[in-house]
């Protein structure tokens, strides 16, 4: 199925596999953070990206485990930079600490979208596109600490529940192993 980002069931995993390259995009802006050498120009716009479906399920477990490093290699990214640059924003842009923040605002609805393919729902739930949430969590004014700790506990509760499904199911109960 293609893409759509309504909500519809195509593509619930896509913005899951793709959490490195949103790490990646932000803070490769981010002045103590220039030796991954992505330049910003080279960084697609989130919508204007294509993503790619058709890797197979043989490579699941992989993805779990690529998921469940993603709050290492985020605190790895931050670790040794001052606490005033990860605050700082340009151009009316996120700072990296609210790109931070962000990614913790988006787990809950990665958490409900796996729900809605083990019900085998036909539309996935819906994102707020127009992040709210993240604009509204004042992330600047909170812990670094605090925001990557929660980061990892949500996540490694979202792999846990992943690694509670049966890849080879269509939806419904059946999909729950054990």
């Amino acid at each position: 199925m293609p893409h759509r980002s309504n909500g519809t069931r195509s593509g619930v995993f896509f913005v899951i596999l793709l959490k490195k390259s949103t790490i990646l995009r932000f803070f490769s802006g981010a002045s103590c953070i220039i030796h991954l050498g992505i330049p910003m120009a080279q960084v697609a716009k989130w919508f204007e990206r294509k993503f790619d479906f058709s890797f197979p399920v043989e490579l699941y477990p992989d993805l779990c485990v690529r998921l469940r490093g993603t709050p290492a290699r985020l605190e790895e990214l931050v670790r040794g930079c001052a606490g005033e640059r990860m605050v700082e924003s340009a151009e009316g842009k996120w700072s990296a600490q609210e790109h931070a923040g962000h990614l913790l605002n988006l787990e809950p609805l990665w958490l409900a979208r796996v729900e809605d393919y083990v019900a085998a729902r036909d539309e996935l739930s819906a994102a707020d596109l127009s992040n709210r949430g993240t604009f509204e969590a004042r992330f600047n004014e909170r812990a670094l600490s605090e925001i990557l700790a929660a980061f990892r506990r949500a996540r490694l509760a979202l792999v846990d529940r992943l690694e509670e499904v049966d890849t080879g199911c269509s939806g419904g109960r059946s999909c729950i192993r054990g």
